[in-house]
């Protein structure tokens, strides 16, 4: 048994459709980024967030978007400003395409092997990001 806390194990004929409708999901993700100004100016854009309709102020997604399209421009500041876990999650997106495909190629899938009470850790620690990044974008960054 390995001590890594993710594993790399034989693909089962499910599995390995389900990283490639992932991987597909993902790039479809950044090609509509990687087009949104063209979107945008032709008023083709998705849906206005609902919680800043109602309350006036940015979800804690509010940006992120806009921080993939700059992105795609190189424009690292406008990236952050707009979304500070924007770049993070964007390197991570063509990270995560890039080791799906992989996978799904060569029959191998990744398992993660964690207990109760990482899954826990894991997820108070993303919540924790998300809140830190949702404070800097109201009180610091601005939308």
């Amino acid at each position: 048994m390995s001590a890594l806390p993710v594993a790399m194990s034989r693909a089962l004929p499910s599995e390995r459709a389900r990283d490639l409708a992932l991987a597909g999901a993902l790039v479809l993700w950044l090609v509509y980024t990687r087009i949104y100004w063209i979107l945008q100016a032709a008023h083709l854009g998705g849906p206005i967030c609902l919680f800043y309709y109602f309350t006036g102020h940015p979800c804690p997604f509010c940006g992120g978007t806009r921080s993939f399209a700059y992105m795609w421009r190189g424009d690292l500041s406008d990236a952050v400003r707009l979304y500070p876990l924007g770049p993070a999650l964007f390197a991570g997106t063509i990270a995560g395409i890039g080791g799906l495909v992989t996978g799904a190629i060569t029959g191998r899938t990744w398992t993660p092997r964690l207990t109760a009470a990482q899954w826990k850790g894991i997820g108070a620690g993303a919540g924790a990001v998300l809140l830190i990044s949702w404070a800097l974008k109201v009180f610091v960054l601005g939308n």
